[in-house]
C-alpha cells in the first residue's frame, strides 16, 4: 500500500508558513482560472453544434443524409465519420504542439506571457469559427483554439497552485477544473437556447459566445502578478519576490517560506538547463511516470466521449435534438454542482480517498449503461423507450458525478504540485501535452469505436476505470497538506518510489 507523507512533517512545515488566503490570490486566481473556463466551453460547444442540423447540413452533408435517410445502418454508426471527428480532435493536436512551446515561455519569461497568449489566440479562434464560410476555415479556427487551450492549460495550474498557501493549494486550484466544468455547463446552456434559433444560425452564436470568456482571461491576464516561484527560477529580483509573496500571504513574516523557494530555486540552477533530458533522470522517475500515467487515465475514463458526444449518444438512444442537449445541460449542472465536493474536501481527507471513491462511482455506472443499451437498443430502426434512455441518463449523472470529484480535478492538481522547480515547467508540458495527445485519440476514433464496438465501448471504459483505480492505490502517495518545494519527499517514503529516489538524491534538492 502507498504510503503517505506523516502527518507531523506536513503540519510542523506549515506551521513555519505564515500567511493566509487573501482577497489577491483569490482574484488573481479567479482570473487564471477562466484558462479551465475556455477549456471547458469548447468540450461542451462541439458536441452540442454537431448534433445541430444545420451545421451537419452545411459543413457535414453526408452525415446529414445518412441521419436522415439512411434505415441501413446501424443506429451506432449514423455519426461516424472522420471529417466530423476532426473537427472535435483538431483542437487537441494543435493545443499539444502549442504546449511545449508555451512551456519555454513559461520558464523563460514567466506564467504571465503564457496566459496572455492562451486568451489572445483563443478569442482569434471564436471569431474565425463563429464567421466559417467552408470547413477549412471551420478547422483552422479549431486550430487556433488548440493554441490557446495548450497555452492556457499548461500555464495556468502552475500559477494557481505557486500562488495558493500550501494547506489551501487543492481547493484553489481545483478552481481550474470547476472552472472547467462551469465552462461545460455553459457551453450546454448556450447550445440548448441557439438550437431553437429560427434560419439555421444558432451554430455560429455558439461557437462566437467563446469569446466573452476569452476576453476576460485576455485582459486580465494583464493585471496578474507574476508568482514568487518564477520571480525567483528567473532570477528577476529577490526583493520583488519577497513584496509579492508578502502581498499575496497577507503578512510581512515570509521569510520562511521565502528562503525554502531561494533554495529551491537554487538547487535548480545548479543541474541542468536542457529540462527533457533532466526529467527522464533516475531520480525523478515517479515524477515523469505520473507526467504520463495520469493523463492517459484520465482520458481512459471515457469522460470526453461525455463531453464531445453525449448530444449524439442520447440522440443514437433515441432522445430527440432538443431532448438530447437539455440532457447535457443536467449533466453538465452534475459536475459543476460536484466539483464543490472536491473543493470542500481534497485538503482534508486528502487526493488518494477521492480518488478511490470516485472509481467506484464511475465503473459500476459504466457497467449498467453497457448491459442497458446491449440488451434495449437495436442496431437498426428499434430504438430504446423513453424510460430505459432516461434510466442511461441518470446512471450517465452519477458516473459524471464520479468523475468531478476524482479524476477531472485530481488530474489537474496533483501533476501541478507533484515537480519539483527545476523540472515543474517541462513536467506540466508533458502531462498536458499527453492529456491533449490522448484527448486526440479518443475524440478521433469514439464514434469509430462506437460503430464497431457498439454498446461494448462502455465495457471498455469501465474496465480501464477499474485498472486506473489500483494504479491509484498502490502507486499514488498522498500529497494532501505537503509544502510545494518540500514535496519530493513523498517519494522517498513511499514503499516502492523510495527506490528510484535514494535518501541522497531526495537530500540534495531540498
Amino acid at each position: 500500500m502507498a504510503v503517505g507523507v506523516s502527518t507531523e512533517m506536513g503540519s510542523d512545515r506549515n506551521k513555519q508558513y505564515n500567511g493566509r488566503v487573501t482577497k489577491y490570490v483569490i482574484l488573481s486566481c479567479m482570473v487564471a482560472a477562466m484558462g479551465g473556463f475556455l477549456f471547458g466551453y469548447d468540450l461542451g460547444i462541439s458536441g452540442g453544434v454537431t448534433s445541430m442540423e444545420p451545421f451537419l447540413k452545411k459543413f457535414f452533408p453526408k452525415v446529414y443524409r445518412r441521419m436522415k435517410e439512411d434505415t441501413s445502418i446501424s443506429n451506432y454508426c449514423k455519426y461516424d465519420s472522420m471529417l466530423l471527428t476532426l473537427f472535435t480532435s483538431s483542437l487537441y493536436i494543435a493545443g499539444l504542439v502549442a504546449s511545449f512551446f508555451a512551456s519555454s515561455i513559461t520558464s523563460a519569461f514567466g506564467r504571465k506571457p503564457s496566459i496572455l497568449i492562451g486568451g489572445a489566440t483563443f478569442l482569434a479562434g471564436t471569431a474565425l469559427g463563429a464567421a466559417a464560410a467552408n470547413i477549412y476555415m471551420l478547422i483552422f479556427a479549431r486550430v487556433l483554439l488548440g493554441v490557446g487551450v495548450g497555452f492556457a492549460n499548461q500555464a495556468v495550474p502552475l500559477y494557481m497552485s505557486e500562488m495558493a498557501p500550501a494547506r489551501y493549494r487543492g481547493a484553489i486550484t481545483n478552481g481550474f477544473h470547476l472552472c472547467v466544468h462551469l465552462g461545460i455547463l455553459y457551453a450546454n446552456l448556450i447550445n440548448f437556447g441557439t438550437e431553437k434559433i429560427k434560419g439555421g444560425s444558432g451554430w455560429r452564436i455558439s461557437l462566437a459566445m467563446g469569446a466573452i470568456p476569452a476576453l476576460v482571461l485576455t485582459i486580465g491576464s494583464f493585471f496578474l502578478p507574476e508568482t514568487p516561484n518564477s520571480l525567483i527560477q528567473r532570477a528577476v529580483d529577490s526583493q520583488k519576490a519577497k513584496l509579492v509573496l508578502r502581498r499575496v500571504r497577507g503578512t510581512a513574516d515570509v521569510q520562511v517560506e521565502l528562503d525554502d523557494l531561494i533554495k529551491a530555486s537554487s538547487v535548480s540552477k545548479t543541474l541542468s538547463h536542457h529540462p527533457l533530458p533532466q526529467i527522464l533522470q533516475r531520480k525523478y522517475r515517479p515524477q515523469f511516470t505520473m507526467a504520463i500515467a495520469i493523463p492517459f487515465f484520465q482520458q481512459l475514463t471515457g469522460i470526453n466521449v461525455i463531453a464531445f458526444y453525449a448530444p449524439l449518444l442520447f440522440r443514437t438512444i433515441g432522445l430527440g435534438e432538443s431532448a438530447a442537449l437539455l440532457s447535457v445541460v443536467l449533466t453538465g449542472l452534475v459536475g459543476t454542482c460536484s466539483e464543490f465536493i472536491t473543493i470542500l474536501t481534497v485538503d482534508k481527507i486528502g487526493r488518494r480517498p477521492l480518488f478511490m471513491i470516485g472509481g467506484i462511482l464511475m465503473f459500476i455506472p459504466q457497467l449498467a449503461v453497457g448491459a442497458i443499451m446491449a440488451s434495449k437498443l437495436g442496431d437498426h430502426t428499434e430504438l430504446m423507450t423513453k424510460g430505459y434512455a432516461y434510466s442511461v441518463l441518470v446512471l450517465i449523472c452519477v458516473y459524471v458525478c464520479g468523475f468531478a470529484i476524482s479524476w477531472g480535478p485530481l488530474a489537474w492538481l496533483v501533476p501541478s504540485e507533484i515537480f519539483q522547480l527545476e523540472v515543474r515547467s517541462i513536467g506540466q508540458s508533458i502531462n498536458v501535452a499527453l492529456g491533449l495527445m490522448f484527448t486526440f485519440v479518443i475524440a478521433q476514433t469514439f464514434l469509430a469505436m462506437l460503430c464497431h464496438l457498439k454498446a461494448g465501448i462502455f465495457f471498455f471504459f469501465g474496465g480501464w476505470v477499474f485498472v486506473m483505480t489500483g494504479f491509484v492505490y498502490f502507486l499514488l502517495p498522498e500529497t494532501k497538506n505537503v509544502p510545494i518545494e518540500k514535496m519530493d519527499r513523498i517519494w522517498r517514503e513511499h514503499w516502492f518510489w523510495k527506490r528510484f529516489v535514494g535518501e541522497e538524491e531526495g537530500a540534495g534538492n531540498q
